[in-house]
């Protein structure tokens, strides 16, 4: 009773913390939960049932398995439970969503006992979680005859387990709940450095917003128990940032509906709304659970006789409101008529954009991926009986234009599309389902990504994915309890599933902790590809690469696809020369910049950025890829030059090498393939058969932008403009200003030269810069901490070969070691260099962070509040970002430079540099090549 033993102390436990008995995934405890079940006269039983009941995880947890085998015999006779009649039995047994559940469903239809086998049929035909283990056993029963098997296959062709689901309700009325003004962050929904505890839905979701937040909206449930909760985000958009999956489950833990009363703390149906609507993939995720996102456009801006808007003294427009959406304020939702209406009826803004025919049925059916499988549930059976499958869901919309050209993510959306008519070509606007090729899964949302895979019943990839990568760079700052529980588990588990682990598993390879967004970008080796990655920042320049939720990576995990609109797109071009004291860092804020005075609004929201930025390598256009997460683009596609793709897929294949050399290889070889894959790219480039992607020269797009690279002639910094009067204005990135702003008076607390954002070019520029100021002074002396983050292990490879690594190490009072790693977050900083882990470090702001109240200068991409650094009583904590040698230099100065400080200290340095494509490529490549 060991098991049980130790869950009743953990139940203790939890009990101090406020908290319920923790969800088994154990089959070892459900096998013991059982035994004293059986046992009628056991001092446990009464408990053991309820856990075994209300309190076992579904899927293909070891749980479920036990718990599926414990219920067949109760359906069999074979054993009775008083408790648990046969027709219970069944009922637990379609709530387990699949896996040994279904195959124990399988065994009871196709079995001699007719009775029997007509219950099961009739609990089958609910269920969609269906792999090919399981349609195989159908299928050979349907051609030997069973009529059982006919029966569910023809409840599968006619799709009853979705058409018997109730409809939407006509009407749902809400009550508002503003979460914040401004922009929301999924970072306030579910904090990154809560992000160990995200698996532990009870205990996460302790962390949404704040006690006192959770505290006013259960006082609302309770005012108005009819209606459900709206988290709002006033005078901003809710969600950006990430997608985070953890972030719906909180809000629809504490406002949303239970999905099933057997399974704790999975709750669907949330409603979240912002003033300018929900960031695009977070937006995916509340589509994950059935919930409802509405674009509130409740303020709108002023404007004059003219119909221009006015704007106040900062140059922005000025914002009037169209009507109060104030927390407690009753709204009702008329989702026929799909407009938002107040408490009498008033018809207030039309939402229905929320209620397209496809998010209606992720609605009716609790989730997107249970239409997904559903969808391939009824294809396959309709194939088998040798029937046309009836129009039960909504058709896929297909926009098509005669004579318009394709933009390039309407050219790979094309070429990878699944079950579209054939032939027809599909503009922006169609829905599609596209074949995913690369997947990325990280570490802080890697365990929900098992839990969903679990949860959806699959145990292995999907053979049409071409590469699979789990990284554990989020957690790689420090190697602590709560990582050393939960990193070693996931592995294990994402190993055993098909894909290349950071981790081995058995210990035959050293971890690695390259950041993932790296990873992804050197395995994808075809510009066509598609890309999947539980992270905002799964932006790659080679193919269209997409963030996601962790359920819907674990979609993409399982099915090898993913379904989505064709996105709109926005054409970058260049024009100009780029200064020689300027990063292209700063051509990436200048784009920001530049689009906001050349539109007004932000173009890039919701869309595909095309940037035309031919000449620059993989790793330094991923700079750029990498921004337009912060640009609230959909995703980005990088128009390379033919020698520019060769130079990067050699490298990719390189650095393929080294991760084969190191023993990541698994025993599908997938490796090995993305090698082959990438020479097969080559060789077509090289022959002229297939040039690197392109649009059409009749492409449309939604609006372009030309940067202007001769207007760019001092760095800048992305400022959080944490003081603003306008409370939508601050932690955004659109405030780009340039170093002489600040006068050389902002003082820096921390530099930060890490994340994703960098590449081996800026830890050479740091490199640089500290052998030419000791050249020039004999010696270098931080007025504020520089802590330093390779984004990958090759490059430290790299410049210890090159040399370069010798003058970090000289000036730095700390580097890591990956034998001891450390074990505890750094909570002071002395002004010294920090030579860290390679990993997310600051960025992440779930293990490190900056003292409370400090300003920070980062090379990274996170400015929001409590990310990177928290407030202090006295002072707002300030994340601003910029280049490596602007960062580098205040840290030094303990201050922002001004420009003559800071031309002499980059002169002769090779900085990160670009220069527009030609119309037919000359062959520019960047400096780093």
């Amino acid at each position: 009773m060991s098991l049980y033993t130790d869950y009743l102390k953990e139940i203790e436990t939890r009990k101090g913390e406020g908290l319920h008995p923790k969800p088994i995934d154990d089959g070892a405890l459900v096998a013991e939960l059982i035994s004293q079940i059986r046992d009628s006269d056991n001092e446990h039983r009464e408990d053991s049932l309820k856990f075994f009941i209300y309190n076992t995880l579904p899927g293909t947890t070891s749980a479920a398995g036990v718990k599926a085998a414990f219920l067949k015999e109760i359906i069999l006779g074979e054993v009775e439970v008083a408790e648990i009649t046969p027709e219970f039995a069944f009922e637990l047994l379609s709530h387990m969503k699949g896996g040994p559940s279904v195959e124990v469903l399988l065994d009871l239809a196709l079995g001699d006992d007719a009775a029997i086998a007509a219950q099961a049929a009739d609990v089958l035909k609910t269920q969609v979680f269906l792999y090919e283990a399981d349609t195989d056993r159908l299928e050979a029963a349907f051609k030997a005859g069973n009529a059982i098997a006919r029966d569910i296959l023809e409840s599968y062709a006619k799709a009853e387990f979705f058409t018997k689901l109730p409809d939407v309700d006509e009407e749902i009325k809400v009550v508002t709940y503003i979460a914040a003004e401004g922009d929301i962050s999924t970072d306030l929904l579910s904090p990154g450095n809560q992000a160990h505890s995200r698996s532990d839905r009870e205990l996460h979701g302790k962390c949404m917003i704040s006690e006192a937040a959770q505290k006013e909206i259960e006082a609302l449930k309770l005012q108005h128990p009819d209606k459900r909760v709206m988290l709002i985000a006033e005078k901003g958009t809710m969600g950006v940032g990430s997608s985070r999956m953890s972030g719906v489950n909180n809000v629809a833990l504490w406002t949303g509906k239970q999905a099933s009363p057997y399974v704790p703390f999975v709750n669907f149906a949330p409603v979240v709304a912002g003033t300018n609507g929900i960031s695009p993939i977070f937006l995916t995720t509340v589509g994950v659970t059935g919930g409802i996102g509405l674009d509130l456009k409740n303020w709108v801006k002023k404007v004059d006789s003219d119909g221009k808007a006015i704007l106040n003294n900062d140059g922005n427009p000025v914002l009037e409101q169209k009507y109060s959406v104030e927390t407690g304020t009753v709204l009702k939702i008329d989702t026929k008529n799909k407009m938002l209406l107040d408490e009498d009826g008033k018809e207030l803004v039309d939402v229905s954009s929320a209620f397209t025919p496809q998010k209606v049925e992720f609605m009716k059916a609790g989730s997107s991926y249970a239409i997904v499988f559903g969808k391939k549930l009824q294809t396959f059976a309709a194939e088998t009986l040798g029937i046309e499958a009836p129009l039960v869901f909504a058709p896929a919309k297909e926009v098509s234009h005669e004579g318009q050209g394709l933009t390039a993510v309407e050219k790979i959306f094309n070429r990878n599309a699944v079950g579209s008519t054939p032939g027809k070509t599909l503009h922006a606007g169609s829905d599609v389902r596209v074949k995913v090729n690369i997947v990325g899964s990280q570490d802080t949302t890697g365990l929900m990504t098992s839990q969903e895979l679990e949860a959806m019943a699959a145990t292995v990839i999907s053979p049409t994915v071409d590469g699979a990568y789990q990284s554990g760079c989020h957690t790689a700052s420090v190697w602590d309890k709560k990582a050393q529980a939960n990193i070693p588990r996931l592995m294990q588990f994402m190993n055993n599933f098909g894909l290349i682990t950071a981790r081995d598993p058995k210990g035959e390879y050293h971890a690695m902790t390259d950041v993932i967004h790296k990873v992804l970008n050197d395995i994808t080796v075809d510009d066509w590809d598609i890309i999947i990655g539980g992270d905002s920042h799964t932006r790659m320049s080679k193919g269209v690469a997409f963030g996601a939720d962790s359920g819907t990576v674990a979609l993409a995990l399982a099915t090898g696809e993913a379904t989505m609109p064709i996105p709109e797109s926005v054409k970058v071009t260049f024009k100009g020369k780029m200064a020689d004291h300027m990063d292209f860092r700063d051509v990436v804020h200048a784009t920001q910049a530049q689009m906001l005075k050349q539109h007004g609004d932000n173009v890039f929201q919701g869309r595909i950025i095309e940037v035309h930025i031919g000449t620059l390598l993989a790793d330094q256009a991923f700079t750029f890829t990498d921004w337009t997460a912060e640009m609230k683009a959909k995703a980005s596609i990088c128009i390379s030059n033919d020698d520019t793709l060769i130079g990067s897929l050699e490298l990719a294949k390189s650095r393929i090498q080294i991760m084969i050399d190191k023993g990541m290889e698994n025993e599908a070889g997938t490796l090995q393939g993305l090698i082959d894959k990438a020479d097969k790219r080559i060789a077509e480039i090289r022959s002229g058969e297939k040039p690197a992607l392109s649009p059409d020269d009749s492409a449309k797009y939604f609006a372009e932008v030309v940067v202007d690279l001769d207007l760019i002639d001092e760095p800048m910094i992305a400022d959080p403009d944490v003081n603003n009067e306008d409370v939508s204005k601050r932690y955004t990135h659109d405030t780009i200003r340039p170093i002489s702003f600040y006068k050389a008076e902002k003082k820096v607390d921390l530099g930060f030269v890490g994340s994703c954002m960098v590449h081996k070019g800026d830890m050479k520029i740091v490199a640089q810069m500290l052998k030419n100021l000791e050249k020039a002074n004999g010696k270098v002396e931080f007025k504020a901490p520089l802590v330093v983050a390779a984004p990958t292990y090759n490059i430290i490879d790299e410049m210890k070969a090159e040399g370069d690594w010798e003058i970090l190490q000289k000036y730095s009072g700390f580097e890591f070691d990956d034998l001891f790693p450390k074990a505890q977050a750094r909570t002071e900083y002395e002004n010294i260099l920090y030579l860290e882990r390679p990993g997310c470090n600051l960025c992440m702001g779930n293990q490190e962070k900056a003292a409370k109240g400090d300003t920070v200068l980062a090379t990274s991409t996170r400015l929001f509040q409590g990310r990177v650094v928290e407030d202090a009583a006295e002072k707002k904590g300030e994340s601003l970002l910029a280049s490596t040698p602007v960062v580098v230099l205040s840290a030094i100065l303990g201050r922002t430079p001004t420009i003559e400080e800071y031309k002499t200290a980059v002169e002769g340095i090779d900085l990160t540099k670009f220069a527009p494509p030609v119309e037919k490529p000359a062959g520019t490549r960047s400096a780093h090549f």
